[in-house]
């Protein structure tokens, strides 16, 4: 009898930052990472009159306050051992600063520090250089707080430059975005504003058309919209590349709305909409200064970073837990672990004696393997539909290490893993771009097949051979155990073969029981579905 596995220790950090406070719990494993238990957002603007006045308010300390004393109560409540907090530009640069962290250190028992520019911006990039593959590039990480601006550069995931502006959200909305004039007017201003104060801060012709990756609540923000845009509804947008063009589409379209007006936006947080203005102004002057054609948007930030400072975590999730990630969820949907290997194996199988016929890239090998471990996790749900349902899930999990384009081809391979393939008449396949829809099309014909091929969840079948001609694709399975009898997986292939068939082209043969050449007479013609003489050039 194995012994249960001992609780991992509970930890806990509290970012106070010009615009919101937020806590997150977690537990740390050092082979996937962070495991998040829970989170608390307040948004008590520590930063609001601070330009003006050189202190925190009355009314923000309080609010402040308030939501460190809740969030103290969640991580006493959810079992935490280790707290830090940390405090940056607000609490930094006011003159009441000391004596209001002095006072929630001794009167909540949380240790508040106040923490220089150069660690905000170190405990920024560890997040990132957790969470991202930075080997072989240049990279440049920014996070866009209320009160300053942190800027990493790095190449091939050694820190090479630290710089700090006061380009926060709240100190540039207050300073030069007032909504007295035409917003479109002062936006252009404020960037006129920001563009030398860049310049002066790196030598961007050394990082020309370098990688950059945003955190913090500008860019998730602009990560949600720019989702909401395409059509793509989920919370998970760790990963989600937009192009330099959305974003001076956005900030130009924000720019004729009132702030009402934009609470209202999709994907916006209605807190931010008086502010998120500033925050795409510096996010679109950044893609300038280094001639790039996207931002990526990490959904970490400081406070992850310093999680992974309490833990001693230096180095990113080995890529081998990416799997790892997906066994995990699929526990946590109490799937079938013995179905869900053994059709990966064969939908790998499948895919590397097909994938140069089906015109697939390397990374499609990746996008296969993840849909065909997620491909049940809707039977959480109930059977009848579980392959809507694990669209679903997969959309909407917090732990798998998938960035929203991926995520999305993820979920709708999985969806079409049974009944019928993709079809335009699908709303979600439809807004793919004719690329994405291919790639769909040709790996859920893949993991249709491999799916079928494990049809009594026994995995009967050891392994899969193909032979290609010029006008068909021949697939022989052969047993596990030499007497063992395949007929049922051959033919839940059989009635799965459609989409794969349209892919290569070619009808598609199945054969089962003794290599193919003893058995080459049994084979099993599968005939493609009807094609119009006019091809899609997918």
């Amino acid at each position: 009898m194995t012994e249960p596995t001992p609780p991992r220790e509970r930890l806990a950090a509290i970012d106070v930052g010009s615009n919101s406070i937020r806590l997150v719990v977690a537990e740390y494993d050092p082979d996937t990472g962070l495991r998040i238990i829970d989170e608390v957002k307040d948004q008590p603007r520590l930063a609001n009159g601070l330009a003006a006045t050189g202190l925190l308010s009355t009314a923000s300390r309080a609010r402040a306050f308030a939501a460190l004393k809740r969030m103290k109560e969640v991580a006493d409540r959810r079992g935490v051992t280790k707290l830090a907090a940390v405090a940056t530009a607000a609490m930094r640069e006011a003159r009441n600063g000391r004596a209001f962290a002095r006072r929630v250190t001794h009167e909540l028992g949380i240790p508040l520090e106040i923490i220089n520019e150069a660690r905000e911006a170190q405990l920024s990039w560890r997040s990132v250089a957790h969470h991202f593959r930075l080997e072989n590039a240049r990279t440049i990480v920014a996070d866009i707080g209320g009160g300053s601006l942190e800027l990493v550069g790095a190449v091939d995931g050694v820190v090479e430059v630290i710089a700090s502006l006061p380009l926060g959200a709240v100190r540039l909305t207050e300073k030069f975005l007032p909504g007295k004039r035409d917003q479109r007017v002062e936006v252009a201003a404020l960037r006129r504003r920001i563009r030398p104060l860049l310049r002066k801060a790196l030598p961007w012709k050394t990082w020309a058309q370098g990688t950059l990756i945003g955190s913090g609540g500008t860019f998730t923000n602009l990560a949600r919209m720019a989702a909401a845009r395409r059509g793509i509804v989920g919370e998970a947008i760790h990963g989600t590349s937009v192009g330099t063009g959305e974003v001076e589409g956005l900030l130009e379209w924000l720019s004729t709305l009132s702030a009402e007006q934009r609470a209202l936006v999709t994907g916006l947080n209605p807190q931010r909409a008086d502010i998120i203005l500033a925050g795409l102004a510096v996010a679109a002057e950044l893609l300038v200064m280094l001639d790039a054609r996207q931002l990526t948007v990490s959904a970490y930030g400081l406070r992850e970073g310093l999680l992974l400072e309490m833990v001693g975590a230096e180095q990113p999730v080995k890529a081998l837990d990416q799997l790892r990630l997906y066994r995990e969820f699929v526990e946590r949907c109490h799937g079938e672990r013995r179905h869900v290997e053994q059709v990966r194996l064969l939908a790998l199988s499948l895919y590397d004696q097909l994938s140069r016929t089906l015109g697939c890239t390397p990374e499609e090998r990746g996008l296969l393997e993840a849909a065909a471990m997620l491909h049940d996790v809707g039977q959480l749900v109930s059977y009848r539909r579980h392959h809507q349902h694990s669209f679903q899930l997969i959309m909407h999990a917090d732990r798998l290490g998938l960035g929203m384009g991926d995520r999305f081809l993820v979920a709708l391979i999985s969806r079409h893993h049974r009944k019928r393939g993709p079809s335009k008449k699908d709303e979600d396949f439809a807004r793919l771009s004719k690329g994405d829809q291919a790639i769909v099309r040709r790996l859920s014909g893949l993991l249709r097949v491999a799916d079928g091929f494990d049809r009594g969840h026994t995995a009967a079948v050891d392994r899969l051979m193909v032979t290609l001609t010029k006008d068909q694709c021949t697939i022989h399975a052969s047993p596990r155990l030499q007497s063992a009898d395949v007929s049922l997986e051959v033919w839940g292939a059989e009635r799965k073969v459609d989409v794969l068939a349209d892919a290569l082209d070619r009808a598609v043969l199945l054969e089962r029981g003794a290599e193919p050449e003893a058995r080459a007479s049994e084979a099993i013609a599968v005939p493609r579905r009807p094609r119009p003489r006019r091809r899609s050039t997918l």
